[in-house]
């Protein structure tokens, strides 16, 4: 199973993670175009939280045991049982926002345009997800859990 682990020590606040999920999860997939042209413009899937010096992406943690799915009123929320990623069925999501009050991570992002919840789909289209793959500090790893319970930088 795929997870993005921070290493806070690493993170120096610069938010590129939060741009580049923006832009991945946009219809052009374009930095430019997707802040400047896009409407509704596209929400990122992670956020960098802030407190003096200390910094931090926060993002989906794809629990073992989601809070947000055992919440969800509808089903919309569900978890792969073979990859273990949590998704989000647009379809059925009511936007009732039950599954950002469970999240223990204050993970999912309330999309108020669509009357949706998101949340960072770990970019199953790419072999590492966008969010590390542009972290300049590498404050941003990919851990295969299961396998050895390590993060793979």
């Amino acid at each position: 199973m795929r997870k993005v682990y921070v290493k806070e020590e690493a993170c120096i606040g610069c938010g590129l993670c939060q741009v580049y999920c923006q832009a991945e999860h946009s219809q052009s997939k374009d930095i430019v175009k997707a802040f400047k042209r896009e409407t509704p413009r596209p929400l990122p899937r992670i956020h960098v939280e802030r407190k003096g010096e200390v910094c931090f992406a926060v993002q989906c943690r794809q629990c073992a045991e989601p809070w947000c799915v055992y919440s969800c009123l509808t089903g919309a929320m569900r978890r792969d049982p073979i990859t273990g990623i949590v998704t989000v069925d647009d379809d059925k999501c009511i936007g009732c926002w039950t599954c950002i009050l469970a999240c223990p991570y204050g993970a999912l992002v309330r999309d108020e345009s669509r009357k949706l919840v998101s949340k960072c789909d770990s970019c199953p289209e790419h072999e590492v997800p966008v969010c590390i793959a542009n972290c300049p500090n590498e404050a941003l790893a990919l851990s295969t859990d299961g396998e050895n319970g390590k993060a793979r930088s």
